[in-house]
């Protein structure tokens, strides 16, 4: 009944509370205060971040970077006097980007928006081709009797968008009638086109023909929607350049082509594919004075996508785990719980570094109180999903009750939701029934940053992630003080309703220790 009474007030407080209590809080609790202060007026977070999008970059899964900020995060947490290690998991592909310059040199002369696909093969120095565009084909036949066309050529195997105009863009000018003619048609080309390439096996198996059939490279353009935004992600090929154009040029060169109107373009793509590397966690640890068997978790993924520089995914949850315990270490250095942060590898690639870390670590898993993990974006943490644990509820409500409104007005509780599968790295201990929850964030138009070029330290708003620290400075410190135990309980799972089975906990998946070439 006290948990469930704190869940009430809790939102009696949520609803009372606005900006002008920003410092007022619902206890005394001089811990909680020195947070808040250490939180908003010593803040570190801007010179981490920084540090980690800008000085060190991105940082794909087993780059020279992802070493560097592995080494970094260690060095910076033994500064603050918090035992930290790098951990090797398995090892990865190594791979440094170089530049990427393409222009078209005919029928005119203009520099194309470009960057090669991470882990893209090289060209062989600067080369100057003629493109082709993949055909409509109705058969393998058809296929195999184009495929010598693409022999010495660049070639453009992406769905050419018909307008590179955001649809709210649209929806704001056209006509009702304009703007769904324009979607129904888009939709009605781009399901044509992506039945093309999976009947012939999908993309990878298209580009390892074109490789056979002598193409010298292949052009991709994967557009998030929004203006001037391009989504980098791997190569498709082994043996030749994939290289990501942006919308408007990708347009541009596939009309030229399609019209036969003879474009030409200089292509520079260096790149250097390097030995397999050992690839790591890094991971630090302010062991409990009480109880240290059991574990708070500070969970947040270092690799990132090397289109921009990781700036939202995931330097900001890499920096407010960082921050949270710096300041613990500061205001509070000898927590019952032992607390420990998990800065995880390859995350991109399947949640690889977290699951491999519940896999070598059963006693974190057995022995976890509580564990936090952010990932979408900067914005302040608007939601709390349960993860199907019943009993969790109760514990979080008297938790947020203690925690200054300023910060609990902006959160909903999601009772008893749902145990994530996938998505973050959360889920590599939902499925064993640990408590492991998403720190879920507003969304600061998360999508059109995700994996893109745009992906870069400006998008950081850094009133919300000093927010997101003191919030989670404050959890760690109500989680390791609680006297209970977070229960395990388990919802019933509902009915699925397209099968009319009920549904099933998420099953724990392997962790993929090395890259598997195809």
């Amino acid at each position: 009944m006290k948990r469930v009474f704190a869940v009430v007030v809790f939102v009696v407080f949520a609803v009372a509370a606005s900006p002008a209590s920003a410092q007022t809080f619902p206890t005394d609790d001089p811990i909680l205060q020195a947070i808040w202060h250490e939180g908003m007026e010593n803040s570190q977070a801007y010179e981490l971040a920084q540090v980690l999008s800008d000085s060190i970059g991105p940082r794909l899964s087993g780059s020279p970077q992802h070493r560097s900020a592995n080494e970094w995060a260690v060095s910076t947490f033994q500064s603050w006097g918090v035992d930290a290690r790098n951990e090797q998991y398995g090892t990865w592909r190594n791979w440094r980007r170089g530049i990427t310059h393409v222009d078209m040199v005919q029928p005119w002369v203009r520099s194309l928006e470009a960057m090669a696909l991470s882990w893209s093969p090289p060209t062989d120095g600067e080369v100057e081709v003629e493109l082709v565009a993949l055909p409509e084909f109705g058969s393998e036949a058809e296929l195999a009797n184009w495929l010598p066309m693409a022999k010495g050529k660049f070639v453009l195997i992406s769905y050419p968008q018909p307008t590179c105009r955001p649809d709210y863009n649209w929806q704001e000018y056209a006509t009702e009638e304009s703007f769904e003619t324009m979607r129904t048609d888009r939709a009605e080309a781009q399901d044509a086109w992506n039945e093309r390439v999976s009947g012939v096996g999908g993309e990878q198996a298209l580009t390892a023909r074109l490789e056979d059939a002598g193409a010298v490279g292949v052009f991709k353009s994967r557009w998030p929607g929004n203006w001037g935004h391009q989504n980098i992600s791997t190569a498709p090929t082994q043996r030749i350049p994939a290289v990501s154009i942006g919308c408007e040029d990708y347009g541009l060169l596939s009309r030229l082509t399609v019209n036969n109107q003879g474009p030409v373009v200089r292509v520079n793509v260096e790149s250097e594919a390097l030995p397999d590397t050992p690839i790591f966690n890094t991971v630090a640890e302010i062991r409990g004075s009480e109880l240290p068997d059991e574990y708070i978790l500070l969970s947040a993924h270092l690799d990132s996508w090397d289109g921009g520089t990781g700036a939202t995914d995931n330097t900001t949850g890499s920096v407010i785990m960082m921050e949270a315990v710096r300041i613990i270490k500061q205001v509070f250095p000898n927590p019952k719980r032992s607390i420990v942060v998990g800065l995880w590898g390859a995350e991109e690639q399947g949640l690889i570094g977290s699951r491999a870390f519940s896999e070598d670590h059963p006693e974190v898993v057995q022995g976890l109180q509580a564990s936090f993990n952010q990932d979408n974006g900067t914005g302040r943490v608007v939601n709390l999903s349960m993860q199907g644990l019943t009993g969790a509820a109760g514990m979080f409500g008297s938790w947020i009750s203690q925690i200054p409104g300023e910060i609990t007005r902006h959160i909903d509780l999601n009772i008893p939701g749902a145990p994530g599968g996938g998505g973050s790295d959360y889920a590599s201990f939902v499925c064993y029934g640990a408590p492991s929850f998403s720190l879920s964030s507003l969304g600061w138009e998360y999508r059109y940053t995700w994996h893109t070029q745009r992906d870069t330290f400006d998008k950081i708003v850094f009133d919300e992630v000093k927010n997101n620290v003191v919030l989670t400075a404050m959890l760690i410190y109500l989680a390791s003080e609680d006297p209970d135990r977070m229960p395990r309980d388990r919802r019933v799972m509902p009915v699925d309703g397209s099968t009319g089975e009920q549904r099933q906990w998420p099953a724990c998946r392997p962790a993929r220790r090395a890259f598997e070439r195809p």
